[in-house]
This record gives C-alpha cells, sequence and structure tokens, in this order.
C-alpha cells in the first residue's frame, strides 16, 4: 500500500473588503442613539477630550439663539429646514467625506435585518411628553395595577370587577371598551352578574389610581383626571385648565388658542403660559409605565415635535435636548496657531505635545461632525415620515395611517434602508395626540379592487368592530370575518384574520361564547 505525500500549496485570491474609518463608525453610533443617550455620550466626550468644549453663548447652526430651548431646527411642511446645505442624500455630509463613500459605509455596516433588538425593544412602549416618562424593568403594568387594587378596599365581587377592568385596559392606560361590553363579557366569560351602573362606581375607584387618568375612557375624561388630581388642583391656574379641557375640548384639540384667550380674557403671556402647562398633562397615561414598572429606570424623550395648525400647516422641530453646541477649544487652535507659524520651539517635548494636540482637534473635529450629520439625517427621515402619514398627523386617526415601509422613506430621502431603519430605531415623536416610537408608523399594506392601498391597522381595526359587535352567544368564526372583511373591501385570507385577531388579542370563536 502505497502512503500518499502531503504537500503545502499557496494561492492568491483577490478580495474586496471595505473596512470602516473610525470617523464613520462614529456616525453610525450616534445615528442609532436615542436623545437622552445622546446626551450622556456628549458629556463623556467633553470629559474624555479636552479640544472639545461647550461653546457658552450656544448658538444655533443659522446663527440665532437656542440657548435654554430643548426643541430647535423647526422645519415647515415643505421639507426644509435651517441646514440649507442638507444635500440630496437626506443630510449626509458634503465637506471632509464624500457623500456617496460615507453613505455606502454606513449601510454596508449593518443590514436592515441585523439591527440590534435594543433598537426595536420599546417600539410598543409608547411614550409619554417630552419631559420624559419614567418606567422601569420589573414590574408589569398589569401587576402594578393590581398591587393597587389589593390595597384598596374591595369586596370580593367589586375585587373581581376592578381585575376585570384592569385587564381590558389599552396599553395607554385607558379603558376603550363600552361598560355596556365589558358587562356582556363578564356575563358570557365569567359568568358574573353585573350592570354599567355598578362598573361606573368600580371604575371610578380606578381611576384613583397612579399614574393619574389611567382608567379614562377617552382623552378628555384623561385630562381632566390629571387636573383633578393635582396637588394645586385648587389654584385659579388649574381651574382656568379644567375649565379649557370641560368646556372648550375641541378649541384646545385644534390649537385654537386665540379663541380660547378671548374667551377667558387672557394676555398674551398668561394664554401662553396655560397652554405650556397644558401640554404637560399625559394623554397616555399608562405608556408612562412602558411595558414594565419597577425600580431601574429608563427614560423615554421624544427625539421629535410635530405641530399642526387650523390651516393645515405641519412644522417639524427637532429635540436637541441638553446636548450643549460644541466647538474646538481656542487654547488648543491657539498651540496649532503658533506651531503653523513658527513660534514654538521644536524639541522632542514640544513635538509629542504638538502630535497629542492635533490628534485631539482632529477627535473633536471628527465629534462635532457627526452629531450635526445625525441631526440633519434624522430631519430628513422625519419630514419623509410626516409627508407620507401627512392625513395622521393632522387627524390622529390611525386609520388614516397608509401602507409605508422602510424602502418608501429611503426613496424619499435618498438614504439605503439600513440607514432608515437605524435613524428610525428607538426614536420617538410627540404629537398633540400622543407620543409614538418611528417603527409604529412602519406597516404593510394591501390593494383593494378599487386599486386603493389600505394599511394593516385599518383592517384590524375594521376586524375588532365586527368580534365587538357580533352576537357573543354565536361568534363568528374566522372563516365569517374574512368573508365580511372582504365584503368591506378588505381581500384578505382566513389566515390573514387569524394572524390580526392575534395580533389584537382575541381569542378564536369557541372562546368567545
Amino acid at each position: 500500500m502505497k502512503s500518499m505525500s502531503q504537500k503545502t500549496v499557496q494561492a492568491q485570491a483577490l478580495q474586496q473588503v471595505q473596512t470602516l474609518s473610525p470617523q464613520q463608525v462614529l456616525q453610525v453610533r450616534l445615528l442609532e442613539m436615542p436623545v437622552a443617550e445622546l446626551e450622556e455620550r456628549v458629556k463623556n466626550e467633553l470629559i474624555d477630550n479636552g479640544a472639545l468644549e461647550e461653546r457658552m453663548d450656544a448658538p444655533g447652526e443659522d446663527g440665532g439663539d437656542t440657548a435654554g430651548e430643548e426643541y430647535d431646527e423647526g422645519m415647515p411642511d415643505d421639507g426644509r429646514g435651517p441646514d440649507d446645505d442638507m444635500s440630496a442624500d437626506g443630510g449626509l455630509p458634503s465637506d471632509d467625506y464624500r457623500p456617496a463613500d460615507v453613505r455606502q459605509a454606513m449601510d454596508d455596516y449593518r443590514t436592515a435585518d441585523d439591527v440590534p433588538d435594543y433598537l426595536w425593544q420599546r417600539q410598543d412602549a409608547g411614550a409619554a411628553r417630552a419631559a420624559g416618562a419614567d418606567y422601569g424593568s420589573t414590574t408589569s403594568f398589569y401587576e402594578q395595577m393590581t398591587e393597587q387594587m389589593n390595597e384598596c378596599s374591595l369586596t370580593p365581587h367589586e375585587k373581581e370587577l376592578m381585575a376585570y377592568l384592569i385587564g381590558s385596559l389599552e396599553s395607554d392606560g385607558l379603558l376603550k371598551k363600552k361598560l355596556s361590553t365589558i358587562a356582556d363579557e363578564l356575563e358570557i366569560y365569567a359568568g358574573v352578574d353585573t350592570s354599567e351602573e355598578e362598573l361606573e362606581g368600580v371604575l371610578g375607584k380606578l381611576q384613583q389610581f397612579d399614574p393619574p387618568g389611567v382608567g379614562a375612557r377617552d382623552l378628555r375624561e384623561c385630562l381632566l383626571l390629571q387636573i383633578r388630581r393635582a396637588p394645586d388642583r385648587d389654584t385659579p391656574l388649574r381651574r382656568m385648565e379644567y375649565e379649557v379641557v370641560d368646556k372648550m375640548f375641541d378649541e384646545f384639540t385644534h390649537k385654537r388658542w386665540d379663541k380660547i384667550a378671548r374667551r377667558l380674557r387672557l394676555t398674551d403671556a398668561e394664554a401662553a403660559r396655560l397652554e405650556r402647562e397644558l401640554r404637560r398633562l399625559n394623554p397616555r397615561p399608562g405608556s408612562a409605565m412602558g411595558e414594565v414598572a419597577g425600580h431601574n429606570f429608563q427614560q423615554v424623550v421624544p427625539d421629535f415635535r410635530v405641530e399642526t395648525d387650523d390651516e393645515g400647516n405641519i412644522t417639524v422641530t427637532f429635540n436637541k435636548g441638553d446636548v450643549p453646541e460644541l466647538r474646538i477649544s481656542p487654547s488648543f487652535m491657539e498651540i496649532m496657531d503658533r506651531a503653523d507659524k513658527g513660534k514654538m520651539p521644536m524639541g522632542r517635548a514640544e513635538r509629542d505635545a504638538l502630535q497629542y494636540t492635533r490628534q485631539k482637534i482632529e477627535k473633536a473635529q471628527g465629534f462635532i461632525e457627526a452629531v450635526r450629520q445625525r441631526r440633519r439625517t434624522l430631519m430628513a427621515v422625519m419630514q419623509a415620515i410626516v409627508d407620507l402619514q401627512r392625513p395622521f398627523f393632522l387627524e390622529g386617526d390611525e386609520t388614516l395611517l397608509r401602507p409605508m415601509i422602510l424602502k418608501d422613506v429611503a426613496v424619499r430621502t435618498g438614504l439605503d434602508i439600513s440607514t432608515v431603519s437605524r435613524a428610525a430605531g428607538s426614536k420617538y415623536v410627540e404629537t398633540r395626540f400622543g407620543t409614538y416610537p418611528l417603527k409604529w408608523f412602519f406597516s404593510d399594506g394591501f390593494v383593494t379592487a378599487d386599486g386603493e392601498e389600505v394599511a394593516t391597522r385599518r383592517i384590524q381595526a375594521a376586524l375588532k368592530e365586527l368580534v365587538e359587535a357580533e352576537d357573543k352567544k354565536k361568534p363568528l368564526s374566522d372563516e365569517v370575518l374574512a368573508e365580511m372583511l372582504n365584503r368591506k373591501g378588505f381581500p384578505i385570507a382566513r389566515r390573514t384574520v387569524a394572524k390580526y385577531r392575534e395580533q389584537l388579542g382575541i381569542p378564536v370563536a369557541r372562546l368567545r361564547r
């Protein structure tokens, strides 16, 4: 038997590999960060890099003074903001780095499917107002409500009703089911006999729970509950807030502050203060706890604010949070200037110091540019979302949301899909209808027989209405629901109905008897 000899063979292969520069990696990292995380990152950079410092006069990029302002860089509905040099690719840098190269580097950094889970894990947590809403990571919203229920003086029957009411609350803390429907469900599912009047009394006790506003049946009641629960509820300002929400709710929701000011005989300053205080109320109290609530608190701060006026104009403003305007330290620049002009001795120690200074300045310049690029790119993405979902931002009706995927925003901004995905991740927008994660605005859709695009949320809303209106003694099967939705113009199959039903938390027909 002959032994086979082994030998080592060398071969050459040509392979093109793209390596990201530290500057490009920094740009991607900052783009992914929500505003609260960016604040901490900037503070750490100011500590680590002596060449980077806060500009004390804090002028905005447009030269205006924005010191002390939480939101800045308002962008009107035409899509143009104060950054007139925004490039066609959606705000990527156009001076020190070539836009196409940087865009490609950012897009290849990760694919859209590889976006870290932590960017999306809070997508359904809602949020609260711009001041931020604390929530933690140990106790669920339901458990926290149950704990408060156990501290109340309730009869066993009332406790049973209370537990069902808590389970019927939406994620935002509101009770959107009618009490008559809940009474029917209790009788059918749990064999509990009750009435609307009895449920009304138990609900009144639930509405005393924290956070204030929980258990409200609509936005108006939610805000009124919060005003009633305020420690200074007997002050003239609080009484005025209550009157606005109670008797001028339509004017309030449509931001007709001129009419409100006339009716209450307020000066411009008084009207502005009243508006500011009313904006502090939380339209989604349950979201203040997020998915969970506990002792390890995180904070959700909206990255944008979208405002509308009576003429239908929409303005997008960017929340820069507590991030200061940055600049290169004049003392470091002076060292470089002296070295360039030959006014500095050049021994070994001086050359090392000069090299250190140059590295710190270059790093500071890169960081400042990355922060500005993040702002430009995020504004471009947010403006594209507003343009595509304009009816919702005007009316606040979820059924007006049109089908929109990452590609739609990518095409509108000139960015890659993965860049849009990172920009939208873990970002929130405050509107007069509530605060939403940007991911919430993305959904698939169907095309009706008439050629109309319909978002899945609209179909889910129609499905929910059919189930709520069904005869509880003869609940509708998925096949029947699919037929009824098809007659309404929604061309979906039975398996799609089952999927949407599960997403809405609706049990199968046999369990709805």
